[in-house]
């Protein structure tokens, strides 16, 4: 529900009302009960989110969302990086191209 807000010309007092879209606008000052009062023009409120929870990523696609919880897991919860494979004649691990360290 949004609030209007009204002023009275022949009193000059400023008030708002909160109130549905669809109900008639004020007409009598609670003041001094002229009956002349205007709606103003204001720059409207914003949207304004109460509680916890309200984030841009929460209707996105259903691919999306996997995508996300994907990328969330932890990292032993990922698949790990395959070992190194043992070069069956010499029992030494190939790395690349390169020997292991510590042999010649």
């Amino acid at each position: 529900m949004p609030t209007y807000e009204y002023e009275c010309p022949k009193c000059g007092h400023r008030f708002e009302k909160f109130q549905l879209m669809n109900d008639k606008p004020v007409r009598t000052c609670p003041k001094c009960k002229g009956r002349r009062v205007k709606r103003l023009i204001g720059i409207g409120g914003g949207i304004l989110f109460k509680g916890s929870g309200f984030y841009a990523t929460d209707y996105r696609g259903k691919s999306y969302r996997e995508a996300a919880k994907k990328d969330s897991e932890p990292a032993a919860a990922k698949e790990a990086a395959p070992a190194p494979k043992s070069d069956a004649k010499t029992g030494e691990k190939k790395t690349g191209g390169k020997k292991a360290e510590g042999t010649s």
